[in-house]
C-alpha cells in the first residue's frame, strides 16, 4: 500500500470498540447466569478469536448488525472442548483463558499462530501453578499450553511486572479458587476487569497498588457498552498533531485513567488535545479534539509506562516529528509484544532518516528533521502497521506499507478512515 504525503487532516470519526474490554465482556459474560448484550464490540481478529474459543466450549454467541448477544453459561457450565482452542494472534485471548481454564474440570488445549507462540508465558504458569493448576507449555514457556483438571485455592501474588494480562489471568483463576486471592502490583496496570467484576456482583477491593478477590457463587449478567479504543484513537491523535493544519475529532473515547497516558505524554510535548462531552458509566467516556501543534522532545519512563504501553510505537512517531530528544525508558515489555516493537521501531524509523537509537529498555529519539518516505515493514504486527501509516502522512516522500492488512487484528477500517479525513 502507498501512501502520500498528505494537507490536512479534518473531520469527526469514531474509533473501533476497546479491545481489552471486548475481549473481557465476552469472557465474563460467558461466565455470567442470564444474557449479556455488548454494544460497541471490536469485531477484530483478536477478538473474535476470543469469540471462537468460548463458542468451542459450548458458549451460544450471535454476533448482529448492532450487538454481540452472550448466553452465558454460569461458572460452572463450560464444556470441554473437542479440539484446540486457537487464539490467533491474541495475547490477551491466551493468558486470560488460562486463568479462566485453571479451575475447570475438563482438559483443554491452547495454541495460536507463530507470533503467539513465540510470546512468553512462564509469568502466566507460575502463579497459576502456585494456586494448584495443573498446566504444561513447550519449554515451560510457551504454547501450545495444556491446562489439566485442578482445585485451586487463593494466594498473595506479588507481580514483576505491572500487567494487566498477567493481573487478569490470576484474578480469572480466583473466581475458581477456595479462599482469597490477593494481587500487589508494582504499578497501576489498566483494571477493566476489576471493574468489570464489580458489575457483575464479584466482591472484589482495591487499596493502593492492592487487589483482592473474594470467590463468588455466581456472576449475573449485565449488558455492556464498550467505549472506543484509545489505542486505536492514539494514531489520529498524534497524526492530527504532527500533519500540518490538521483538526481531527475523536467521539467517544474510553478515558479510563489505567490508559490515558498517551494524552499526558503528548500534552507534555505540545499537543493541542481537549476533551468535551464528558460522561462516566461504568467507564469514564468523552470527545478528544487535537489540532496540529509544534512537539518538543519529552522523556518517558517509570510509573506511566504501563498506562501507554501499546500506544509507544506512534508515540516514538511523534518524537520523530518534535524538536529536541525523546527519551523511552522502562518500556522492556515491548519486547514480547506481538514483535519486538523497540527493535522494529528503531529499524523503520531510521529506514525514514530518523536520528534514532535502541537501548537496553527504550529508545532515543533526536527529532526535528522531517522524516523521509520509505519502503516499511510491519513484522506483522497490527500497531507498528499504523503507526507507520501515521509517519508517511506527514513525511516528505511517498511511503510504502508492506503487509497492511494486519491492521485487521484491531482496527479492520483504518485505511478507510485515514483516507475518509483526506489522507
Amino acid at each position: 500500500m502507498q501512501i502520500q504525503p498528505c494537507g490536512p487532516l479534518r473531520g469527526e470519526i469514531t474509533v473501533p470498540g476497546d479491545k481489552s474490554i471486548s475481549h473481557r465482556a465476552i469472557m465474563l459474560g460467558a461466565l455470567a447466569n442470564g444474557t449479556t448484550h455488548i454494544t460497541g464490540f471490536l469485531m477484530g481478529d483478536d477478538c473474535l478469536s476470543t469469540i471462537d474459543c468460548f463458542r468451542k466450549m459450548g458458549v451460544q454467541i450471535e454476533i448482529t448488525d448492532n450487538e454481540v448477544i452472550v448466553e452465558g453459561v454460569g461458572l460452572h457450565g463450560l464444556c470441554e472442548p473437542e479440539e484446540t482452542l486457537y487464539t490467533g494472534n491474541s495475547g490477551t485471548t491466551t493468558r486470560l483463558l488460562c486463568g479462566i481454564l485453571a479451575g475447570q474440570p475438563f482438559t483443554a488445549t491452547l495454541n495460536g499462530d507463530a507470533s503467539i507462540q513465540k510470546r512468553p508465558m512462564g509469568r502466566i504458569i507460575k502463579p497459576l501453578r502456585e494456586m494448584g493448576a495443573s498446566i504444561e507449555g513447550k519449554n515451560d514457556n510457551y504454547c501450545p499450553l495444556t491446562l489439566y483438571p485442578s482445585e485451586l485455592h487463593g494466594i498473595e501474588y506479588r507481580l514483576p511486572v505491572a500487567s494487566a494480562q498477567l493481573k487478569s489471568a490470576i484474578l480469572l483463576a480466583g473466581l475458581y479458587a477456595e479462599g482469597q486471592t490477593t494481587v500487589i502490583e508494582p504499578a497501576p496496570s489498566r483494571d477493566h476487569t476489576e471493574r468489570m467484576f464489580r458489575a457483575l456482583g464479584v466482591e472484589i477491593e482495591t487499596e493502593g497498588n492492592v487487589i483482592t478477590l473474594d470467590p463468588p457463587e455466581d456472576l449475573h449478567a449485565v449488558d455492556i457498552a464498550v467505549p472506543g479504543d484509545i489505542s486505536s484513537a492514539a494514531f489520529f491523535l498524534v497524526a492530527g498533531a504532527i500533519v500540518p493544519g490538521s483538526e481531527l475529532t475523536i467521539k467517544n473515547v474510553g478515558v479510563n485513567q489505567t490508559r490515558t497516558g498517551i494524552l499526558d505524554v503528548l500534552r507534555d510535548m505540545g499537543a493541542d488535545i481537549t476533551e468535551s462531552n464528558f460522561r462516566d458509566d461504568a467507564e469514564p467516556v468523552c470527545d478528544l479534539t487535537v489540532r496540529y501543534s509544534h512537539l518538543h522532545g519529552v522523556e518517558i519512563g517509570g510509573s506511566i509506562i504501563p498506562r501507554l504501553i501499546d500506544e509507544l510505537p506512534v508515540i516514538a512517531v511523534a518524537a520523530a516529528f518534535a524538536e529536541g530528544e525523546t527519551v523511552i525508558r522502562d518500556a522492556q515489555e515491548l519486547k514480547v509484544k506481538e514483535s519486538n516493537r523497540i527493535a522494529a521501531m528503531v529499524t523503520e524509523l531510521s529506514r525514514a532518516g530518523v536520528d534514532v537509537e535502541e537501548t537496553d529498555d527504550g529508545m532515543i529519539i533526536r527529532g526535528g528533521k522531517t522524516p523521509c518516505g520509505a519502503s516499511f515493514q510491519t513484522y506483522k504486527d497490527h500497531r507498528i502497521a499504523m503507526s507507520l501509516a501515521v509517519l508517511a502522512l506527514a513525511a516528505q516522500t511517498t511511503s510504502r506499507i508492506n503487509d497492511p492488512e494486519v491492521v485487521s487484528i484491531s482496527y479492520p477500517d483504518f485505511f478507510d478512515t485515514l483516507k475518509a479525513l483526506g489522507g
